[in-house]
């Protein structure tokens, strides 16, 4: 055997094992230099820190996890583990291995339309989310994630230039999907995905949370890939009470969860983070704010209203502005005002931080009929807002101005053709139209008025049923009553054609506990076999009934309790009474 060539062998064995050790250390910390860049970028996200490694390992063992509730797209909320998003696709992904969960799985069924909205705006084509799917497997050839270690409340902002728009559909429902969840909390941060910029607004989406929100455009700046560790996605929609007319004309919506509790608990958090608090005002300070308009929809007579306003009502008058102040200034002014005046307008969504007693009054252009565009009325009529409402309207055309040549999404109207333009000149009503560029809506809602003054204060002294008074007003309560206890029934034959049925029963056990100005019971008495039933408003809690009582025959008879005329409580268990 050649020793040196054996030993030339060892030699390049030992330098090739070298090598190979050195190109593996050299990968391991170009991987370790990688994941500590990574974590950097996370950290730049959130000040929460995160081992990068065991997220990247359970991203590729566990994949993401997903369970909702609620049935249909529409009223879905969706929590997610691991949940990423692509920058470069502007797609959602959702990585499926072993361990993944998808509840509810809903196969080709989560296209049509979507998995859930992505605002509160119920079903709007615009607003829909969904995901991409890929193995896990599939992260060995992808740009390394970026992990947004926060929890994180993902969704869309319906339209952030329009204060009523960024309170109705967004700072509501927002504050509100936040108090269903316990971790979504006052660290939590808001990712907005709609593509729009900050808007003039913005401030307002920070007092949400202490973290900064994160505008779709943002997260292109962190990276090609970002996965968030813990995310919801999607908005509650029981704080909303209006439709925009996408579908039909606009108006309340057909089934309103929300009260004024709950709106002016939401006001008072506002002005809390706003730093707003009410100041100790002498008795006899009341005042009435009147909002001024800069640029469109304009007051042409305004120091007039303003003088009319304050001999009328013997209280001061002041005006505030968007253009002039900042928006806490302004709340700050009608939080302790007795009636707030203006035209119809995104502005009179501050009418929720009025106080209980107040009232609001909406001024509307010429041929707009005020029951057409109800947004404020709805606000101001919900139970617990206890806030009193009127609208004017101007009925004489001379009185107002329009600009046929400003751009159509101004009011222009010279764009159309002109036996169109001469149709809209001639109609002295807007008719019911859907949303959103009906050019007759636009031309006339951006006319400016001056404001006919007998006619506006006769208007006031009708509409308003007492003085706004402050001083006097309290919460109206909104407690139902229980059920009925102890419901019996008796009944006796006292012919062959002539039977009497009576019926007692016990109080609701919480009636005892409340004051309550007036207690009626409801009885609803049905022969077995019939469709209709007889009904019975009592004040007493038992009756005995005899008119159309017939003998050898079976009643169903159901009572009920009712405060205050309409507060109905539930039915007692059905009585069988056979005669």
């Amino acid at each position: 055997m050649n020793l040196p060539a054996v030993l030339n062998g060892l030699l390049v064995s030992v330098v090739a094992a070298l090598l190979w050790k050195y190109v593996r250390l050299s990968e391991h910390m170009t991987q370790l230099e990688e994941e500590l860049q990574l974590t950097r970028q996370s950290q730049e996200l959130s000040q929460v820190r995160i081992d990068y490694h065991a997220a990247l390992m359970a991203l590729q063992e566990q994949g993401t996890r997903m369970v909702c509730t609620g049935k249909m797209h529409t009223d879905r909320i969706c929590r997610f583990d691991y949940l990423c998003y692509c920058t470069e696709a502007e797609e959602f992904i959702f990585f499926h291995s072993n361990a993944s969960v998808m509840l509810p799985n809903l196969g080709s069924r989560r296209f049509q339309p979507a998995l859930l909205d992505l605002s509160s705006v119920e079903d709007h084509n615009t607003q829909y989310f969904n995901f991409l799917e890929l193995p896990a497997a599939a992260l060995k050839y992808m740009p390394k994630p970026v992990f947004v270690p926060d929890v994180t409340l993902i969704l869309n902002r319906f339209n952030p230039d329009n204060l009523m728009h960024i309170f109705h559909d967004d700072l509501l429902p927002i504050f509100y999907t936040m108090q269903q969840y316990s971790d979504l909390d006052d660290e939590a941060r808001l990712v907005f995905m709609e593509g729009w910029g900050e808007g003039a607004h913005f401030d307002l989406y920070r007092l949400l949370s202490s973290k900064q929100p994160l505008l779709k455009d943002h997260l292109r700046n962190f990276g090609k890939l970002m996965c968030f560790t813990k995310s919801y996605v999607g908005l509650s929609k029981m704080t909303t009470w209006y439709q925009y007319g996408f579908v039909q004309p606009q108006g309340p919506k057909a089934n309103i969860l929300v009260s004024g509790n709950e709106i002016r608990q939401f006001a008072s958090f506002m002005m809390r983070r706003l730093n707003i608090t009410q100041e100790q005002r002498p008795e006899d300070d009341d005042y009435i704010v009147v909002f001024s308009r800069a640029s469109n929809r304009l007051i042409l007579n305004e120091a007039e209203l303003i003088l009319a306003l304050a001999q009328e009502f013997k209280m001061r008058t002041v005006t505030v502005s968007l253009e002039e102040q900042t928006f806490d200034s302004i709340v700050q002014v009608i939080s302790g005002a007795s009636m707030l005046i203006s035209m119809h307008g995104a502005q009179l969504i501050t009418s929720m931080f009025l106080p209980r007693g107040a009232a609001v009054i909406e001024l509307f252009p010429y041929a707009v009929n005020p029951e057409q565009y109800t947004p404020y009325k709805t606000l101001a009529s919900l139970p617990g807002m206890d806030l009193q409402y009127v609208a004017w309207r101007n009925n004489i055309e001379e009185n107002s101005v329009a600009y046929s040549d400003r751009p159509w999404d101004q009011g222009g109207i010279i764009h159309l053709e002109k036996e169109e333009q001469e149709r809209i000149l001639a109609s002295k009503e807007v008719p019911r139209h859907l949303c959103c560029r009906n050019p007759e809506w636009l031309f006339r809602i951006y006319q400016d008025t001056v404001v006919d003054i007998p006619s506006f204060l006769e208007v006031l002294r009708e509409g308003l049923k007492v003085k706004p008074n402050l001083k006097k007003s309290k919460p109206i309560s909104t407690v139902h009553p229980g059920r009925v206890r102890e419901p019996k029934c008796q009944t006796s034959v006292q012919a062959t054609n002539e039977a009497k049925l009576a019926v007692s029963w016990q109080i609701p056990w919480n009636l005892k506990y409340l004051k309550v100005r007036e207690v009626k019971y409801e009885v609803w008495i049905q022969e077995q076999g019939e469709n209709t039933y007889m009904p019975y408003i009592l004040p007493h809690q038992n009756y005995t009934f005899s008119e159309n009582i017939k003998p050898f025959t079976t009643y169903l008879v159901w009572v009920r309790c009712i405060f205050n005329k309409n507060l109905l409580g539930p039915f007692a268990d059905v009585l069988i009474c056979k005669t």
